[in-house]
């Protein structure tokens, strides 16, 4: 079964500078996103509870988007962090992009919710 590819958008209170080193530097994953976070030769590794999993870097553009991929993932399966402007309140708009089997795609909403709302807290939003 095939996962289907979900995002979710949160409206976010900093500048897009600051958001994209806590999206795309091991030391702002460290704060938000799990246990530890190194980052060697364009792979990064994530820590939770003991275990570590590993994803390398697809893409990223400074200030506008990294693109994720579990080793041992399928090719097109990614999880990505973009930062997007509301062109209407010219808000800054974290869009995460993810996959999930379909009947996991509200549990791992909720799980971004709740890393997100730990990356909100460290922002001080």
């Amino acid at each position: 079964m095939s996962k289907q590819k979900f995002t979710l958008e949160y409206p976010v209170r900093c500048s897009p500078t600051i958001l994209y080193e806590f999206l795309a530097t091991s030391n702002g994953l460290g704060e938000w996103f799990a246990e530890t976070v190194d980052e060697r030769d364009g792979k990064f590794y994530f820590g939770w509870n003991g275990s570590v999993e590993e994803a390398e870097v697809l893409e990223k553009e400074e200030e506008s988007f990294i693109r994720f991929r579990w080793v041992g993932a399928p090719k097109d399966e990614y999880f990505e962090f973009r930062i997007d402007k509301s062109e209407i309140t010219n808000q800054t708009i974290l869009v995460i992009t993810d996959f999930a089997e379909k009947k996991d795609i509200k549990d791992q909403s909720q799980l971004w919710d709740y890393q997100v709302k730990d990356l909100f807290h460290r922002l001080g939003n």
